[in-house]
């Protein structure tokens, strides 16, 4: 039985230094992918700050159509009028 005892013993440190390759394999992966979230998250938060400047951008468009319009009518009645 102390003849199995070393080879035992050199296997367990085997299968420990595989399980610890494992690992620092995994959690390099898993920074590598944290860093990929967190600079997404960025990317997300930046894009809506864009489509929210957009909006407020957007607004007086309606307002401008709404009043050529109304100045389209204002001149149409002058001139019918001025007939």
């Amino acid at each position: 039985m102390s003849a199995s005892e070393p080879s035992v013993a050199l296997e367990l440190e085997r299968l420990r230094g595989a399980v610890d390759t494992g690992f620092a394999k995994l959690n390099g992966r898993l920074d590598v992918a944290l860093q990929r979230t967190s600079q997404t998250e960025t990317d997300i938060e930046e894009l809506k700050q864009e489509v929210e400047a957009l909006k407020r951008a957007r607004w007086p468009l309606p307002s401008l159509a709404a009043v050529t319009g109304l100045a389209a009518i204002g001149l149409t009645l002058y001139e019918i009028s001025a007939r």
